[in-house]
């Protein structure tokens, strides 16, 4: 018997309703979690405030972390899981990038920096934060801005953007710095509170976050012009559109309600834990572009 085009047409239409078509598009990490039930959080332990742990009980807390956990929301929503298990995987700078791409973690939102050599090894959601390399000092040091720092004892942190930054302007402006290169924040911020250096130079919200960790936080300040700009982004895996299309959305949506003001608030300008300290640290008018326009281009490509 011959079938009209109509009647195949409606065959056709009523086999693909009856197959598990979404099911079926499912891909990457989206399929990942869907079979598994979980999603793996990537977190760092003390990179105040935006993901460290709290208090002794070793749950990862922050403002980054809270972006992430609406991302979990989102993923609730979207693969109809309401009961979406979180798992948490601690990373560090040297581990974020490998763990993201062999799967070990599905999602990492910290305080890493958006640039164009990590996006060749991983995908980038659209910018969560904006920060500017600025300095770290006593109230009485009498450092306002970098011209100050002529012929002193400046500290950085090794295999960053500030200590090239700071090793240009050194040599370019003949300033007589003895720039110290230390191995990591927490050591940087320990050669400052021994008076061994007279400011820090890093990330300006870094830098809050060390000084709310100090043993007399109200003896620093943050001080100086910025001299680079640099947008922070959660990881995702290289290629995986479909799961970066969710993380995007749960960000966007975000910023678009005006909650990310109050998580904002919560993190810089009321008191966090350990300490209970306020880290006083206003929005950024770069911040507020970010949020206005998202984007997931690095400074250097926008």
């Amino acid at each position: 018997m011959r079938i009209v085009p109509r009647v195949l047409a409606a065959a056709v239409a009523a086999t693909l309703m009856s197959s598990p078509v979404f099911a079926a598009e499912l891909t990457g990490t989206l399929k990942k979690i869907k079979d598994s039930g979980t999603i793996t959080l990537g977190h760092r332990d003390s990179s105040i405030p935006f993901s460290y742990y709290g208090d002794t009980s070793k749950q990862p807390v922050g403002y980054s972390h809270d972006l992430q956990l609406k991302v979990v929301e989102e993923l609730k929503k979207e693969l109809e899981l309401p009961d979406l298990k979180v798992r948490y995987n601690l990373v560090t700078s040297q581990t974020r990038i490998p763990l993201v791409q062999n799967g070990t973690v599905d999602l990492e939102c910290g305080s890493t920096t958006n640039n164009v050599e990590r996006q060749r090894q991983v995908d980038f959601s659209v910018g969560i934060f904006e920060v500017g390399t600025r300095l770290l000092t006593k109230k009485s040091s009498g450092v306002n801005d970098f011209e100050d720092l002529k012929g002193k004892n400046v500290v950085t942190t090794a295999g960053t953007t500030s200590e090239r930054l700071l090793k240009s302007m050194n040599a370019e402006k003949k300033m007589g710095m003895n720039v110290i290169s230390a191995k990591d924040h927490g050591e940087s911020f320990l050669m400052l509170e021994s008076n061994r250096a007279v400011a820090f130079m890093m990330d300006d919200a870094l830098l809050a976050g060390e000084m709310a960790k100090a043993k007399k936080p109200d003896d620093w300040h943050v001080v100086g012009t910025p001299q680079s700009f640099e947008i922070y982004g959660c990881m995702v895996r290289k290629g995986d559109e479909g799961f970066k299309k969710v993380v995007d959305k749960a960000i966007t949506d975000t910023f678009a309600s005006g909650e990310i003001n109050d998580i904002y608030n919560k993190w810089f300008q009321q008191p966090v834990p350990p300490k209970g300290l306020n880290l006083n640290f206003p929005m950024s008018d770069e911040l507020k572009k970010l949020i206005a326009e998202p984007t997931d281009k690095s400074v250097e490509q926008i």
